[in-house]
Parts: structure tokens; sequence; C-alpha cells
């Protein structure tokens, strides 16, 4: 399935897309949030005949694909090449950071630089959904408490990041700066997580490609780990890393200006498309 949320920022409705066709779930569950994860209520949205939902027509604009998301961890230097291009050892466990809530917008809403961004940066990065309360798991269950995944945009600003004296978070966690969506698409419809093909554009140029097969920690153990430091709960998302091609590692270095668009895509997942804004 392939799970929305759509509407105006702050008043999003549930939804699921049918075929091409984007049906209203209001009727079913409140939201698609950690309360609406959980294996029994996706059964139950499973089996519902589609042709008796309401469709939802016009242009209509897609919201970050979880509600009221509880955690939002990010993974860094998670692919070996990326980890090459940044002249960095390959890390002994999953480094870990947060981004904060308030950075989530839509596919396709503005990015929005902050003021005093010199080096707002880009990230494809293949997010995983918890479904179901997890701590103390195996890698070998880890995958069970998988609700689906989605595309998030890890958007960095380098210099808050590396030069403002502190943690990554710093630089992960401006407004609009975690695009998460369009869909959250369950993990029934995902073969293999470990085998997607993922791409990013900047003004139609390919600026990263990538496989999650070029993870160093799977995201069965990166939930394997984290779920032995704390618990994770329905509606925490997990960011698990970007491949090689971001602004940061190239020579020169780029970075994102005012106008530019950029242009995601995960295999089965979806894509995403932001404009690039200043903050007044």
């Amino acid at each position: 399935m392939k799970l929305v949320r759509y509407g105006k920022p702050g008043a999003e409705k549930p939804g699921i897309i049918d075929d091409d066709t984007l049906r209203d779930l209001s009727g079913v569950i409140d939201d698609v949030n950690g309360t609406a994860l959980s294996d029994e209520t996706l059964d139950k949205l499973r089996s519902l005949d589609m042709s008796e939902l309401p469709e939802v027509k016009g242009n209509i604009r897609l919201g970050p694909c979880v509600g009221n998301i509880g955690k939002f961890l990010c993974i860094g230097l998670n692919y070996s090449d990326h980890a090459a291009e940044q002249g960095l050892p390959i890390p002994a466990h999953p480094i870990l950071f947060f981004k904060a809530n308030s950075a989530v917008v839509g596919a396709h809403d503005d990015v929005v630089m902050p003021r005093g961004s010199k080096r707002s940066d880009w990230e494809v990065e293949l997010g995983v959904v918890i479904g179901k309360t997890c701590k103390y798991v195996s890698k070998a269950d880890a995958l069970d408490y998988v609700a689906g995944y989605c595309i998030v945009n890890d958007v960095s600003e380098r210099e808050f990041q590396q030069n403002l004296t502190g943690q990554w978070t710093k630089g992960k966690s401006c407004d609009t700066f975690g695009p998460t969506g369009p869909y959250l698409v369950t993990k029934d419809e995902i073969e293999d997580p470990q085998n997607l093909a993922m791409a990013l554009d900047v003004n139609g140029k390919r600026m990263q490609t990538g496989n999650t097969s070029t993870m160093i920690f799977t995201v069965a153990e990166i939930i394997e780990h984290l779920s032995q430091l704390m618990t994770l709960h329905p509606g925490d998302v997990i960011s698990t890393g970007t491949p090689p091609g971001v602004g940061d590692g190239m020579k020169p270095q780029t970075y994102l200006k005012v106008g530019d668009v950029m242009e995601l895509e995960i295999a089965g997942l979806g894509r995403q498309r932001q404009e690039v804004k200043q903050d007044a």
C-alpha cells in the first residue's frame, strides 16, 4: 500500500493511492501516524474495497507521509562510497544524530535556506518507519518492527553542521530540512530494502546515484543497534544515510542556491521535488 497525508500544512487528512487515484481514508483512520501503523490496522486497510472510498480530485498537496513523528533518527556516513568521498573512515558503529521534527515537510514543499546559510546541501536517503514498539531486538527479527519505507531528503547546512561548535543536529534541523514522502510504502511492497536504486538531481543534473546495497549497516542492523539504546515507537522515522554525490564532497564544493530544484527518487518509493527559497 501507498499511504499518504494530503491537504494544507497542519490540516492533512489520511489517504491511500489506489493505482493512480488518491482516495480518502478519513472514515477509517484518523491519520497516518503511529497509532495507525500496527499490523492489525494495516491488515484492515488492505482488506478495504477501494472503490468504496471517496476519490480525492484536483491539485492536492501531499504532506509528510507520517504524522506526529515521534523521533526522527538519522544515521551518518552509512555508505562506504560516501565516507570515501568525504575522506572519513568507516565507522565501527552506526553514527546517530537527530533531526528536529519541526524540519519535517512534504515531499514537494519548498526547502527554505535559513538566514546566514552558506553551505546548504542535499542528501537522498531511505527512510524507515517503525510500526510497533521495539526494544532489544535482534537483527534477525528487526524488520518485523518496520511498517514501511519512504524517501527522506536530509537537507544539511554544512557550515552550521561543522563549524558552529556542537553536534551535527545544528546543521540538520533547520525548518523545512526534512522533506518526507510522498508515500509511506508498506514493507510488503518492498522485497529487499537493501537493493533499492537511489538518485538525486539538482536543476536536472544528476548529483547522486546509489543503491542501498552499499550501506555499511543494513536497515536490520541499524534497528538492532538503536533498539539496544532506546525504545523505538510506532511512528518513529529512521533516515539511513546517503550515497556519494553530495555537494560538500565535490571538487570544487557545490551548494544550493535560491531557485535551485532538487528531484529525488528511490525505486518503489516515488519521487520528491523541492524548490529552494530563502528565509526572510
